[in-house]
């Protein structure tokens, strides 16, 4: 909460809204701050995109990750945001980039509770440390070995990343990916 505020005094944060449930307790906050292009296209080359892969973007904003991954790379998407806003957002990039839903898939839903996680070959993530808490144990347990994670800025606190990267795009600070791949098994003995 205080990194929040924090950013929020520095004005780093261009859209803040809080998700209600329905007895009007507050279930989460969702904090939508567009990665920039040339971060897109880092994450996209780190994850060594290829045309059979399958896309996930976990918490997808305007949809600008998986768009890219589609018509740069030629695979498949699934953008998933809980936000109906960025729904809207997410299917206006598509329509501009010429973007098909046979291509990519856009869902308004919960970023923890992707019934079809399992089909990601690579998955992107731009997302609070409470999330990436959150999201870490189906990371570890659901994905298969080979699957590609790459996460702007906040990396999972339990997992050592296979590669971190640093770099400047103009701003006030510098930008972090961090990548995973999932392992094999370890053979029983």
């Amino acid at each position: 909460m205080k990194l929040l505020r924090t950013l929020l005094i520095l004005g780093a944060l261009p859209f803040l809204a809080v998700a209600q449930a329905q007895q009007g307790k507050v279930e989460c906050k969702i904090v939508y701050v567009p990665s920039e292009q040339v971060v897109v296209e880092k994450m996209l080359q780190m994850a060594k995109v290829k045309k059979d892969d399958m896309v996930f973007d976990l918490g997808c904003g305007d949809g600008r990750i998986v768009v890219t991954a589609a018509k740069k790379y030629g695979c498949k998407g699934i953008g998933v945001d809980i936000d109906p806003a960025r729904i809207k957002d997410s299917l206006e990039t598509m329509r501009k980039a010429g973007v098909t839903k046979e291509q990519v898939d856009i869902r308004q839903g919960d970023a923890l509770k992707v019934k079809d996680l399992e089909n990601a070959s690579v998955v992107m993530l731009y997302m609070l440390p409470e999330f990436m808490e959150k999201l870490e144990p189906q990371i570890k347990s659901r994905l298969k070995p080979g699957t590609r994670i790459v996460a702007h800025d906040y990396p999972f606190p339990n997992m050592e990343p296979d590669q971190v990267v640093e770099f400047d795009v103009g701003g006030s600070r510098p930008k972090f990916l961090y990548m995973w791949t999932i392992p094999q098994p370890k053979k029983k003995k």
